[in-house]
């Protein structure tokens, strides 16, 4: 029978020791209960003890009610001068009153004698010790054998031992880590099939870093040569280079090895399970990311994108949807007559493959592109550039000037910038003016005002995200920017670009867009 393999996630502690990653004890709570509803097996909440975040997560944790999921707390082998029952580090993680305490202690003699300080022998019964006294006071026991990989090609009799250590104080299962991250395919295969032939009956585990590029990579490979649980973290969040990515390792496992998972009836929701920890992490998600990236069924080329529409498995190896993700079409200078046919379907305007006007406008997007304008993240001006040019559609909003003031008042120490807008909507002109700390916003505040007495659902958008780039730095002030802008109206996310030697210029024809994208949504529905 294929045995499942089971899913250990560490974002919430290990994920936590990355660069700029931390979750208040609100999100935390959040995660655990959206990780539990995926299907994953063990959640480990953090250390009792290090910090009074973790102290106060493990105290409203108690209140969760799990459907599935095994809160674990984690920390280390008592301390060389102290009994098991002596040490109040151990003490804290029975506090924690969690059914699973995972411990990790010394593998690699380096460490035992340079770091703790103390004998190869009494590591050993630190480690049986430790993990007897949590069994005893009723916890389910990992044993995480930090460096085991280092150690054991260190010295692998002495690996072996603390491995038979954590054993005989009854771990329910062993895994092996690559703290430093620094192994190979190859090696982490070989290791972990001699400790599974050597452990026949105890569920072996990996715990992988990602230093060497290969995190994912090391855990399959683990796993391949018989281990059957795998440590990691959400979108791959940890130390240095980060742990071993969850968002790959579950999918490749369920999808590609054929492996029984716990969570592979969840496997739809894996890209929203990602998006929601990135924000609560206050993270921007990695487009790039292996099934769940925006950028993971993402087609540019026109012969790639005209193969995908005929035949999706040509240039896609799994079906988007399997992990919550689709087919996108990007539109660029690259594009031919199919992407933008497939594009424009995308986004729910129907083209006749044979109207003389789609040359007409496959030259205009080049040119457009040229100019320094990009539809990538920009499908709502994509779509209002076809309804112009190939629906003649007028846009709703006609402008007839606008003016940009910024000024320094020294007195007050502050800077404040003031906008007059004039528009005509339909026969009438409004005329308006507002002020805010910045151009970008006095603009944005006078175009609303003055488009919300016809438009008054205008109220609703928000701009939620704004980004320039400079496109040919070499010309100093007067080189071409571009701006990007998404906005939402609580229900939609869209993106609009505008593009300029002027950044006002730029950033007009941006929130003209996202203005006349509401519109046309508004008028759609």
């Amino acid at each position: 029978m294929n045995q499942p393999i089971q899913i250990y996630d560490t974002t919430l502690r290990d994920g936590t020791q990355g660069e700029g990653v931390s979750f208040t004890v609100a999100a935390k709570l959040r995660i655990v209960e959206k990780l539990d509803h995926f299907g994953i097996d063990y959640i480990e909440g953090g250390w009792p003890g290090s910090n009074p975040r973790d102290l106060a997560f493990f105290e409203e944790a108690r209140k969760l009610d799990l459907e599935h999921a095994k809160l674990a707390a984690f920390g280390s082998t008592r301390r060389a001068s102290l009994s098991a029952e002596e040490d109040p580090q151990l003490k804290l993680l029975l506090d924690a009153k969690t059914p699973v305490v995972t411990i990790f202690g010394k593998t690699w003699l380096l460490h035992v004698t340079e770091i703790l300080r103390t004998t190869a022998e009494e590591n050993l019964r630190m480690i049986e010790d430790s993990v007897r006294f949590l069994c005893e006071n009723g916890r389910e026991v990992i044993y995480d054998a930090e460096h085991f990989f280092d150690g054991y090609c260190d010295d692998p009799d002495y690996a072996i031992q603390t491995l038979e250590a954590a054993k005989r104080g009854g771990a329910m299962n062993l895994t092996l880590c690559d703290t430093n991250g620094g192994k190979l395919v190859s090696e982490v295969e070989a290791i972990v099939g001699k400790v599974c032939a050597h452990f026949p009956e105890t569920p072996i585990g990996v715990h992988c870093h990602n230093d060497s590029g290969l995190g994912v990579a090391v855990s399959l490979a683990g796993v391949d040569a018989g281990a059957i649980l795998v440590q990691g973290t959400m979108n791959g969040v940890g130390e240095r280079n980060g742990n071993a990515n969850l968002t790959t390792i579950i999918p490749n496992l369920a999808l590609k090895m054929g492996k029984t998972l716990n969570c592979s009836g969840q496997l739809n929701k894996l890209r929203d399970l990602s998006l929601f920890v990135d924000e609560m992490a206050n993270r921007s998600p990695d487009i790039k990311a292996p099934f769940v990236g925006a950028s993971a069924f993402a087609h540019k080329g026109g012969v790639h994108a005209d193969a995908a529409a005929k035949v999706k498995e040509s240039y896609e190896h799994i079906e988007p949807e399997l992990v919550g993700n689709r087919t996108r079409v990007l539109v660029s200078d690259m594009s031919g007559r199919s992407s933008v046919i497939m594009k424009a379907r995308e986004i729910g305007v129907d083209l006749d493959a044979r109207s003389p006007e789609l040359k007409d406008f496959l030259g205009k997007l080049k040119e457009l592109e040229y100019k320094g304008y990009e539809y990538e993240a920009a499908d709502a001006s994509f779509k209002l550039l076809l309804n112009r040019l190939l629906k003649n559609k007028q846009d709703d909003i006609e402008l007839l000037g606008y003016r940009v003031m910024v000024g320094h008042q020294t007195a007050l120490n502050r800077t404040v910038s003031e906008a007059t807008v004039q528009i005509r909507v339909g026969d009438e002109v409004h005329h308006t003016v507002a002020e805010s700390n910045g151009p970008v916003g006095a603009l944005d505040a006078a175009l609303r005002k003055a488009i919300a007495p016809v438009y008054p659902e205008i109220s609703e958008v928000e701009l939620i995200d704004f980004k320039v780039r400079i496109l040919d730095s070499q010309h100093g002030t007067d080189a071409i920017i571009r701006v990007q802008i998404e906005s939402t109206d609580g229900h939609e996310i869209w993106g609009t670009v505008g593009a300029s030697d002027n950044i006002i210029e730029a950033t007009w024809e941006a929130l003209i867009d996202s203005v006349e994208y509401k519109i046309l949504l508004d008028s759609e529905k």
